[in-house]
């Protein structure tokens, strides 16, 4: 494989037989707590995703060491974000890899703390990033040990960054980029970098809303921004075709949504109704017209990249929308790449996710990469290891 963007690759660290290797990998994946209490992975994508570096580290006679986070704890240990339940589905897949603690229990792992860097690589000869999903944080297990050690992007990472790279360097058209999800500040910057790039952009999920709102739509109950207001107007009017929800599904007021849970469902009833809504109601989904009328947009596409679900899909009244546009992008014949994070969730319920050209890692991290044209301190880090090709 050719370096991207001046990476090192495995194959540029020294002979690892004998040598204790850092891997650095993204194992921040669901868990299922069972009625007894036990948790268990739900979802081993992630895992499954590093796979082929680890071995290609143990083929070689390297002792393999990975760490990683898992869930958010407050800088200090946590029982609910143990490893033991990662570390026994990894020891399943990849007998023979170690797993540190969980990384974020160091308050050093966010801080980015020199000392906690030097803890971390102590014994060890070689680093390797295998972590895309969190390849946009400058943390200390990020960009410190490509400091002092011999590091190379594992194989998943090189491969993320050799197909993002596409979408930046002329992609078929139309190109057409279809971003959900809850918040437009979340992904108010990488609107702005798509707006540029794409030939068309559809706006889905709770962001919708306030996309709308700008155009003078009430939206009731749903999701609002207030102070996002001025940039959807601008983006609005940045001359790229930017489609909203044409219709939407919405929930009564005083409804509840979401998975059951303990056995009590989800309450309320729903109805689809145009771009207003009435005090009270909720907006939760695309409706059908719109669900089709993006479908068809993306069928036609030479290049798709989706990110973020186009509403609550967790909730199976207001999934429908997702489902569609899943559907779409799995039939098409664009080269498709969809971030990871729900929307990867969702392909993986639906069935669709070897129907799609590449299935990133990282959700946040792909439209960082988007956003900063190429580049993120995990790869910034690496271009700088002592080993990196010059």
């Amino acid at each position: 494989m050719k370096p991207p963007g001046g990476l090192p690759l495995l194959e540029d660290l020294p002979d690892l037989d004998g040598r204790r290797v850092l891997v650095r990998v993204d194992f921040n994946v669901p868990l299922h707590i069972g009625i007894d209490g036990r948790a268990t992975v739900a979802d081993d994508f992630r895992i499954r995703a590093a796979l082929p570096t680890l071995c290609w580290l143990l083929d070689r006679g390297a002792e393999v060491v990975a760490c990683s986070h898992l869930g958010r704890p407050a800088d200090t240990r946590d029982p609910r974000w143990e490893m033991g339940p990662v570390r026994e589905r990894l020891e399943a897949l990849c007998p023979g890899v170690a797993l540190t603690d969980n990384l974020r229990f160091n308050p050093g792992e966010r801080a980015n703390d020199p000392a906690f860097v030097a803890s971390l690589i102590e014994g060890f000869d070689a680093y390797v990033n295998e972590a895309f999903g969190v390849a946009h944080r400058r943390h200390a297990s990020i960009v410190g040990p490509p400091q002092f050690l011999p590091s190379a992007a594992g194989l998943r990472l090189a491969k993320e960054v050799e197909v993002l790279s596409c979408l930046l360097d002329g992609p078929a058209r139309p190109f057409v980029a279809v971003v959900g999800g809850a918040k437009v500040a979340d992904k108010i910057k990488v609107l702005k970098v798509l707006a540029t790039r794409v030939d068309t952009l559809i706006v889905g999920g709770g962001m919708a809303f306030t996309f709308l709102a700008a155009l003078g739509h009430s939206v009731g109950s749903s999701l609002l921004e207030p102070e996002q207001l001025s940039a959807c107007r601008e983006l609005l009017d940045s001359g790229t075709e930017i489609l909203l929800p044409t219709d939407i599904r919405a929930l009564e007021p005083g409804g509840t949504f979401g998975r059951p849970a303990d056995g009590v469902g989800p309450r309320g009833g729903t109805k689809v109704t145009e771009r207003d809504l009435a005090d009270g109601w909720t907006g939760l989904d695309i409706g059908p017209d719109a669900a089709a009328t993006f479908a068809d947009v993306v069928r036609q596409a030479g290049t798709v990249l989706w990110n973020g679900p186009m509403g609550a899909f967790e909730d199976v009244r207001f999934a429908s929308g997702t489902r569609v546009v899943a559907q779409a992008v799995a039939e098409s014949d664009a080269f498709s790449v969809v971030g990871g994070g729900d929307s990867a969730s969702a392909l993986e319920e639906l069935g669709l996710a070897d129907r799609v050209s590449f299935l990133s890692t990282g959700g946040g991290a792909s439209l960082c990469f988007i956003e900063g044209d190429g580049d993120l301190p995990a790869l910034d880090a690496l271009r700088h290891a002592p080993n990196a090709p010059r």
